[in-house]
Formats: structure tokens, sequence, C-alpha cells
């Protein structure tokens, strides 16, 4: 390989020229206007100075990419969406391959699919679906982006009853490391698809997927909402919950926070600023069944506030996006949990009094009904054997506070990761080492290597939560 030239800012020469000549999209490196917006992401504590950013067109832009940076011995950092919140869609010195530019759907409504190039929020998915009456198992922020959630398995409202992301991928468009094209599906590189359903951006770069969607609620019309307590109610309320869910209607879900109710409509004025603990409830079923379903919410405890009502599902999905806009200082940990047990409902009672900020909290999400059916080897997605993925995150606007919401979050996980079960679901997770990148993947991360070994033995794609080639580089 040879070593592209560099002058002394770092900036590169010749070489990038000849790269910008021929991308259809825009390349844009250190000495041009513009530069410093194209370089940031979601979480603003992340400062990345890449070598350049090439704002990819189409999938020959991509090929052009990984083929260019492997011939000058270039690191690669592939960027989506952006909301990663280890930053990893940028690096130092780095090529980026940034999709954001790829932002096409597709929609079959007889065959319920929907294909979304790698650039889409699932703000774009959810637009096209529900206008059929239709959803594909996401998230819980529309601003997420859908190449992220989806490689990394998947977890939101519609888990319960459909599965993950990952459970409902059909196919992928791939660039591998040596610069093939490639579509991985049951039937064709099955042992790439596998991988891929989970195993993040380990194995190439993913230009475009197609997804299952499902009808859900009445014309894509659900119910859903917030129901919040008293913060003097957490350990009350999280044993109720524990129990409660496992029990319900697949069709109905709820994830468990605990968070300080926001500064503003629709919340009344009495209530902005209070800790509280809540869920946040999802029912796609039948409405004609809800009164029914619902019962067992509405009846429960002496609720601050019971947020139910119908809506479209892009709603609900998008609900939070305006609290948190690119940009704000995080600090993520995590951990996936079998139970919710005492010891660690005594944890999360204590951090909850001491939530730093008002934006930052902890979040539990239920794996449970259609995820934890499909066996834990049929995808990389390990943990299915029943239980939360629960997420702590130290959130403010100002970078003054960005020593605070660390410390909180980082001794919040320390006292609860005992409770846990060892590793972490991989799209919540920091730059945390190996071990905990193994301890995510169980028993699946040795044929993971194997697949790595196959598909890029050199470790070209290794800025994200790293599996190794199995015989490859250690890189």
């Amino acid at each position: 390989m040879t070593t592209t030239p560099t002058t002394s800012a770092g900036v590169a020469t010749t070489p990038y020229e000849d790269l910008a000549a021929a991308l259809r999209g825009e390349l844009i490196t250190p000495v041009d206007t513009g530069y410093d917006e194209a370089r940031a992401v979601y979480n603003a504590m992340i400062d990345k100075r890449p070598a350049a950013i090439a704002r990819c067109r189409d999938a020959a832009d991509v090929v052009v990419c990984v083929r260019f940076a492997r011939a000058h011995g270039i690191e690669i950092a592939v960027r989506g969406g952006g909301h990663n919140a280890g930053g990893l869609g940028v690096w130092d010195d780095a090529l980026v391959i940034d999709l954001s530019l790829l932002r096409s759907t597709t929609v079959d409504p007889t065959n319920h699919t929907v294909r979304a190039d790698a650039g889409c929020t699932w703000g774009d998915v959810d637009h096209a679906t529900v206008g059929f009456g239709m959803a594909t198992p996401s998230g819980i922020v529309s601003t997420t982006g859908v190449g992220g959630l989806a490689l990394g398995g998947g977890i939101g409202y519609l888990s319960r009853r459909f599965g993950l992301t990952a459970d409902n991928l059909l196919a992928a468009d791939v660039v591998l490391a040596d610069g093939r094209f490639v579509t991985a599906s049951e039937s064709s590189h099955s042992d790439l698809f596998w991988a891929l359903r989970g195993g993040g951006g380990n194995f190439g770069v993913v230009t475009s997927f197609t997804f299952r969607s499902h009808d859900i609620g009445e014309g894509g019309t659900i119910i859903g909402g917030p129901v919040l307590y008293d913060l003097a109610d957490t350990a009350e309320v999280m044993r109720w919950y524990r129990e409660l869910l496992p029990s319900l209607p697949e069709e109905l879900s709820g994830w468990f926070g605990l968070i300080t109710i926001p500064s503003g409509p629709p919340f009344p004025e009495e209530l902005w600023g209070r800790k509280a603990c809540g869920i946040v409830w999802c029912y796609t079923g039948s409405h004609a069944r809800a009164d029914e379903v619902l019962e067992p919410i509405k009846a429960y405890g002496s609720p601050l506030l019971v947020g139910l009502q119908e809506m479209p599902f892009n709603i609900l999905q998008s609900a939070f996006d305006g609290l948190y806009p690119a940009g704000l200082q995080w600090y993520w940990r995590a951990d996936f949990f079998h139970e919710i047990a005492d010891a660690a409902i005594d944890v999360h009672r204590q951090y909850g009094e001491r939530l730093p900020t008002g934006l930052s909290s902890m979040h539990l999400y239920p794996i449970d009904g259609a995820t934890s059916r499909v066996p834990g080897d049929a995808t990389a997605f390990a943990y299915r054997d029943g239980g939360w993925a629960g997420v702590i995150v130290g959130v403010d606007p100002d970078p003054a506070n960005a020593g605070a919401i660390s410390r909180w979050a980082k001794d919040y996980w320390q006292e609860l990761h005992p409770t846990s079960a060892g590793g972490a679901y991989i799209n919540f997770m920091m730059d945390e080492g190996q071990d905990r990148v193994k301890a995510s993947y169980r028993g699946n991360y040795e044929r993971l290597a194997q697949v790595k070994d196959r598909y890029d033995p050199g470790n070209i794609f290794h800025i994200n939560q790293n599996i190794r080639p199995a015989n490859g580089s250690d890189q």
C-alpha cells in the first residue's frame, strides 16, 4: 500500500483530488467551507478531525471510497444516520464514508415490505409506511439512523409483537472490504446475512435495506403515550411493572424510565421540572379491545399523568425528537438484565433522585414476546432469553456539565452492573473494549469472527464495536 501524502496541516493533497473527481457526491476536506459542520455528530462530546468526508450519492460512490482507502492505506469510518453514542461514524485522519444523502424509501404494500437507503432515519421509513397502515419495528426516536439501529439489533415499541428490526430484515446491499457489491439474504451470502442481523458495521458498508412491514393498529393509528408517577413511587412501580409486562398481550408494550418532566406542553405546568418515574406505552392491536387491554395500566397506582391517546404510530415514534436535537453532550452506559431485581430497584431509586440534568435519564426496554422466541443463535443478536435492555444516559447542552453527567452515569452503572446479565446492547455502548464486545455477543462471537475473517480479514471496518477476524488482523 502507498501512503497518502499530506501537508503540515494534515490535509491530503493529490490523491484526494483524484477521489473527488471520481465521486458523484461531494468530498470535504479540512480546508473546505463546511468541514466543521460535516464532521459534527449527534453527540457533541465527540470531536474528531477526519482527513476527508465523502458525502456519497449512490452505492458506486461507496465502492470508489472503499477501493481508494484500501489503495492508499487510509482508515475508514462509516456514517449513516449519525445517532451513534460513541461517535464511531467519524475518526481522526480517516476517510468518512458519509451515507446521509442516501435517503430514498420504497414501500410495497402488497408484499408488506419497505426498502430504505442507508442514510435514512426512521422518520423517513415511518412516513413511508404509516400511510399504508404499516410499520417496521424500530426504536423510540425517529431521528435515529436506519443503518445503525438495524445492524445492532433494533429494540423498540414493536419488538414484543414483531421482533427486532434485525428480525425483519429481508435483504441488504453491501459493499465489502475488497470493493465488491453483493446482496445478502437468506438465499445469497447467508453467512453474511446472519452476521448483519446484530453484528453492527463490521462486515461492510450496507447501502440499502429491505425490511418486512406489518399492519398495526387501525390503519396505522395506535394508542400510546406516557403514564407518569411520583419519583417516590419508583420501587413500587418497578415491582408492579416487572410482574405485569410479561403477562400482557404482545400488542401492548411499554418501556420504563426515570426522567425529569419537560418544562413545556403537552405536560401540565405544575409538573414541569419534576423528577418522576414512568412507562411509555404503545398498543398496536384492535381498538375495540383497547379498554380491556389497557385497564390494568389505567387502574394502577396514583399517576401524576395519564397521557394515553390515539395517534398515528409515527407521532409516538417522534415524540422525543424535539427534546433531543443533535449537538447535545451525551454519555451512555448500558447492560442487559434478565430481571429487574430488588437490589437493582434500590440502585435505580437512589440514582433517580440524583438525576444530574433535566435531559438525563434511565430507560429499560423489554426483550420479550416475539423477540425472545427467536433462538439466540439464529442471528448475531444473542440476548434473546427475556428481560430488558437498560441504558443510562447523562445528557446536557452545556459542555461545562460533561464531567458531571459522565460521573453520574459511570457511578450508576458501576453499582447496577452486578445485577446485569453481563453484556450490553451494542447500539447503547461507547468505546468500552473487546471484553465488553465479546460479552455482548455471548456464544455468537466466535462465529462472527469467522464471518469477519471471510469478508474482512484485514479488519478494514474496525471503527465500530469491533469483531476481530478469527485468523486475520488485530487492528
